[in-house]
């Protein structure tokens, strides 16, 4: 792939993601190397996550760089990923944290009955076949007042793929006490460059039964 958006596109054709994962961190906005980049990626799960210590799940954790930044600010993570190569890299970068990271699908992850405070996914829920579903089903891995961190967009000119923010807030709808959006496409930082496509996270608090 010859950039971030080719790159994404090519995730709805079966990428290989053990072939990938060498190269994956490549990317600023995958391995958080430059101090700036990473450093605003930890501002943003700072203001997203709980402010005391939480149980958070990062679905298609890749390797593990959110991951890091959370159990970095002190919650306790469970990453899961499809791609074994993809785990064994997450596992080496959590090695001595508060931290699991899991094979498994992001969709109907293997967490028996553990129950969070967090469910957060960046870049996955677009590229699955029946979001709404997904949704429904990650809402029952929640505990009451838990909440969904969601990080999608839009890429792609010719062929543009992945959820528009208006759509994902209509699919929380039935799983969500409140939804706040926050665009993140005039951020640079964030991706090591500008953006022109759409790039947005969803925080949704859940309701409580």
């Amino acid at each position: 792939m010859t950039n971030e958006s080719e790159h994404l596109v090519a995730m709805g054709a079966g990428v290989d993601w053990d072939a990938e994962a060498a190269a994956f961190d490549d990317e600023p906005d995958h391995g958080l190397r430059a101090p700036e980049v990473r450093a605003a990626w930890a501002a943003l799960l700072r203001s997203w996550l709980p402010e005391h210590p939480a149980d958070v799940l990062d679905l298609g954790c890749g390797t593990g760089s959110l991951s890091l930044l959370a159990a970095e600010q002190g919650h306790r993570v469970t990453g899961v990923d499809s791609s074994p190569a993809m785990v064994e890299r997450a596992r080496a970068k959590l090695a001595g944290r508060d931290a699991v990271v899991l094979h498994g699908d992001a969709a109907a992850p293997p967490v028996g009955e553990q129950r969070y405070d967090v469910v957060l996914v960046r870049h996955v829920l677009w590229a699955l076949p029946d979001p709404a579903r997904v949704l429904r089903h990650w809402r029952t891995l929640l505990r009451p007042g838990g909440r969904f961190v969601l990080v999608e967009g839009v890429w792609g000119t010719l062929t543009p793929v992945g959820i528009p923010a208006d759509r994902l807030t209509v699919l929380l709808e039935p799983v969500a006490g409140s939804v706040r959006v926050q665009r993140l496409s005039d951020e640079p930082v964030l991706w090591g460059k500008a953006v022109d496509d759409e790039r947005y996270a969803v925080v949704a608090t859940v309701q409580v039964a």
